[in-house]
């Protein structure tokens, strides 16, 4: 007889991601012209992976296989993108990279638009990876924080407006 599986679920509202966010995982003027480089380059500012690049290729090539089978550019300029399956053993904790794009890039949104804010998720379980996606998920659904992310000067702002806004939440 098969063994059995249990995940469990953290609640999103228990994600705080002001604090998963950190000053080093966030660019405010990516320079990449495409959604594949775009991805590479932020990739690149995972600082567990700095110098494990096969592990930081493994995972850029998870994103963009995921990418290939269906768009995680979710609408109102916003990508999400992340592996389809989680890659255990690469990360020992969630991570999110945030960058923004300030001209836009083609993302193959759902909504036709181009993707200025781009949220990079890696989690080393589906427990923690759903969670954080669910989480960014319904904050990003404020139009005002989206604007406040997409006019922030420096990444402790970015930490600042998701800290306020976890803190109506």
């Amino acid at each position: 007889m098969g063994s059995v599986i249990t995940v469990q679920f953290m609640k999103a509202e228990n994600v705080r991601l002001s604090e998963i966010l950190r000053p080093a995982c966030i660019q405010l003027s990516l320079q990449s012209a495409t959604r594949d480089d775009a991805i590479g380059e932020l990739a690149h500012l995972i600082p567990e992976l700095a110098d494990k690049p096969s592990e930081r290729d493994l995972l850029i090539s998870a994103v963009l296989d995921r990418e290939r089978l269906h768009t995680t550019g979710v609408g109102d300029g916003v990508a999400l993108p992340h592996a389809r399956n989680v890659l255990p053993g690469i990360l020992k904790t969630p991570i999110v990279i945030f960058g923004r794009h300030n001209s836009g890039l083609a993302f193959n949104s759902i909504d036709g638009r181009a993707v200025k804010l781009i949220f990079l998720i890696a989690a080393p379980d589906l427990s923690q990876h759903l969670t954080v996606l669910a989480r960014i998920s319904r904050l990003l659904r404020d139009t005002a924080l989206r604007q406040k992310l997409l006019s922030a000067t420096k990444p402790d702002e970015i930490i600042n407006i998701f800290r306020t806004a976890e803190s109506a939440n």
